[in-house]
């Protein structure tokens, strides 16, 4: 979720809006491939989640095309997560497979290492802390997956686990199966009143966040390029062969460390390759936020990961300078006749390959572009409008702000409106906080880039 856009008037939201008001790519796809064959393998990186693995592996089970195996990677966690995790499998006869490391390494080395040990056609990942709330959520993504050879991951919607729902979840067959009791105590309900505040703020302020960017900046993208930035890697469908040709180039250069986000550098390789990241908007996944006081923690990782993926690649933020010699390239595809010649059809089509990026860029960058416009100059106007006490100017910005980022959540939030609009104005202040934490990120990555000369970014 790192390229969120600060302030709803920003040139990322207005692109979202031309997109859709432009519309999708009208061309009626030809699958080459039955996605009703490819197989499935879930890999669920766990550090710690002996209250959350049984949601994660109920939701599994309940899915309506279910994984051939399960692969839970242990990261050192050392506590009841392996064994919790054993027991349920024998009770539904799920076909779980336990990797327990010695000391945690970090979900990064388990993609790649899953990815080039299995031979899966798709590689579905779901982080121990999240459960699929659709039944059909992994159905639809690999349905999705393989409406084109360009496209190399799906995920569905995110919104954040709240109590009600891990509730709701418990109270299935497949989760009762395994306790067998009327009633499951959830350790979450004895965290204390305290601990419930934080996490009620961050789900609040995550919610709204979640519910505009999903349902209206990542929904214009996908209608105007096809394709988002990179995948929402909490409960994400990969095409395996795809993940394994990426660690094969990266890895050399990288090692293990992707950046600060692995699926933020994923999506932004994808993207490099000519390769697409599809969001569905039907089905939908629910996850474990961090308590309030660790959500500019977990900010820094999103918006760092974010900068150092533009650093890389940044033929793909150079697009919009080339949108002359794309337009160039699509008249002359047009005019010879490439697409009508194409047996096998495909939506947002686009040759593969970074020689094409690097001559022309992809479509996608341009939203990359403008995320890291907004990202470093719109926080930035805001601090000298305070230093330099232009009361007025910012109190119409932020007013103006207020408004419409308002009316677009009251828009997108059909059946909950007038809750999510109450939401939106308790978390206001939150989300002026983590921006201003924000510059504080973009600070660090500058002084590094220019001053210190650091490129081995860690966490």
């Amino acid at each position: 979720m790192a390229t969120a856009p600060w302030f709803v008037l920003s040139p990322n939201a207005l692109l979202s809006a031309i997109g859709l008001l432009h519309g999708p790519d009208k061309t009626v796809p030809t699958p080459a491939e039955d996605w009703r064959t490819a197989t499935v393998d879930v890999v669920i990186p766990a550090f710690k989640e002996e209250d959350n693995i049984i949601h994660c592996l109920a939701s599994l089970a309940r899915q309506t095309v279910r994984p051939r195996t399960i692969i839970l990677v242990d990261d050192g966690g050392k506590d009841r997560t392996v064994p919790r995790a054993r027991e349920y499998a024998a009770a539904l006869g799920l076909n779980l497979h336990v990797i327990e490391r010695a000391s945690s390494i970090g979900k990064t080395p388990t993609i790649k290492r899953q990815a080039r040990e299995f031979d899966s056609d798709v590689e579905f990942i779901l982080d121990g802390d999240t459960f699929l709330e659709s039944t059909n959520y992994i159905e639809r993504c690999v349905q999705e997956l393989y409406q084109g050879v360009g496209i190399a991951s799906a995920c569905g919607n995110i919104l954040p686990m709240r109590p009600k729902h891990r509730h709701t979840l418990a109270q299935s067959d497949e989760f009762r199966q395994w306790h067998g009791a009327q009633a499951y105590d959830d350790p979450h309900a004895k965290r204390g009143v305290l601990h419930g505040v934080w996490w009620w703020i961050t789900n609040t302020y995550r919610e709204t966040l979640y519910m505009f960017l999903q349902r209206f900046v990542y929904k214009g993208q996908m209608v105007f390029f096809g394709s988002i930035t990179n995948p929402v890697g909490c409960a994400v469908a990969y095409r395996r062969k795809y993940i394994v040709d990426l660690f094969d180039r990266y890895e050399p250069i990288f090692g293990d460390d992707l950046t600060n986000s692995e699926d933020i550098f994923i999506g932004f390789a994808l993207n490099n390759e000519g390769y697409r990241n599809i969001q569905l908007q039907d089905v939908l996944a629910r996850s474990e936020e961090p308590e309030v006081q660790r959500l500019p923690r977990q900010v820094y990782l999103w918006s760092s990961s974010f900068l150092q993926s533009c650093y890389y690649f940044d033929a793909l933020l150079r697009t919009p300078f080339k949108a002359f010699k794309q337009w160039r390239k699509k008249r002359r595809e047009k005019a010879s006749g490439v697409e009508e010649l194409r047996l096998i059809k495909e939506q947002y089509r686009q040759p593969f390959g970074e020689k094409t990026t690097l001559e022309y860029g992809r479509p996608i960058g341009w939203a990359m572009f403008l995320g890291a416009f907004e990202k470093i100059f719109f926080p930035t106007a805001i601090i000298c409008m305070l230093i330099l006490q232009m009361w007025e100017p910012l109190a119409v910005t932020v007013i103006a702000e207020l408004i419409v980022s308002l009316t677009v959540l009251f828009v997108v939030s059909k059946g909950q409106r007038l809750s999510m609009l109450l939401k939106g104005i308790a978390v206001t202040p939150v989300r002026y906080v983590l921006m201003v934490a924000d510059l504080i990120t973009t600070a660090r990555f500058a002084i590094d880039l220019w001053i210190t000369g650091n490129r081995k970014w860690r966490k």
